[in-house]
């Protein structure tokens, strides 16, 4: 039975200083490291081997994923990055401190924000040079696929692209497979898994660095899940 091991980045930067991330490409901190490292080394401590990688475009998830597979000492197996693995993107909230802004808005609005399945943020303008337009990353991106800011709805809708049409057929060609992403880019993988509702998914807390093993049967539906 193939194994799909979800692993989110481990503490980065803004996560430190409590910051709404996103889209913004932060890096690890010196936690954030040491987990990863810790990760790969649980992985490799369990008797998985790992044939295949996905991770996002998001450096703090890439360099979680380099130092992982430095740990198991499986550098050289294949990676696939996708911008459907990236973070929901969080709109006009990105770059702000999470307390202040609950200050300005008020705790239960940022509740709503960062807690509603279907609730956009505030959107960053088509101008604003936060937009993702303007990074060369996405440059091969449509309009109508780069966000000026999501819902959890909306990032679970591309990850469904991404998990259908990759990481699927990856589990049924490769077997064990690593994918590293960001907190509500694998709550989109794990609703699909275990077919969560919204409210459920809404609730669902992924910590940093540390691996989600599912077992899948032959027909990639979960037998059992457990973290390492």
């Amino acid at each position: 039975m193939p194994k799909l091991i979800l692993l989110r980045h481990g503490q980065s930067e803004w996560n430190l200083s409590n910051r709404f991330t996103g889209w913004t490409d932060v890096d690890l901190s010196d936690k954030g490291r040491a987990e990863a490292a810790e990760a790969g080394r649980r992985i490799k401590a369990a008797g998985i081997e790992p044939e295949f990688y996905f991770t996002s475009y998001l450096t703090r998830a890439i360099h979680t994923l380099q130092i992982a597979a430095d740990a198991m000492g499986r550098q050289w197996v294949p990676v696939d990055k996708d911008w459907h693995l990236n973070e929901r993107h969080y709109g006009a909230l990105q770059g702000l401190n999470k307390a202040d802004t609950a200050v300005k808005y008020g705790d239960g609005q940022v509740h709503i924000w960062r807690r509603s399945y279907d609730v956009v943020p505030p959107a960053l303008g088509a101008d604003d040079e936060r937009h993702p337009r303007f990074d060369p990353r996405y440059k091969t991106l449509t309009a109508d696929e780069l966000p000026s800011a999501e819902s959890l709805e909306m990032t679970i809708a591309r990850v469904r692209c991404c998990w259908e049409e990759k990481i699927a057929e990856a589990l049924r060609h490769y077997g064990d497979t690593l994918v590293v992403a960001h907190g509500n880019s694998l709550r989109g993988l794990a609703m699909m898994l275990e077919k969560l509702s919204p409210e459920a998914v809404v609730g669902l807390e992924i910590p940093t660095g540390s691996p989600w093993v599912f077992e899948l049967d032959d027909r990639l539906t979960p037998v059992g899940n457990h973290y390492l």
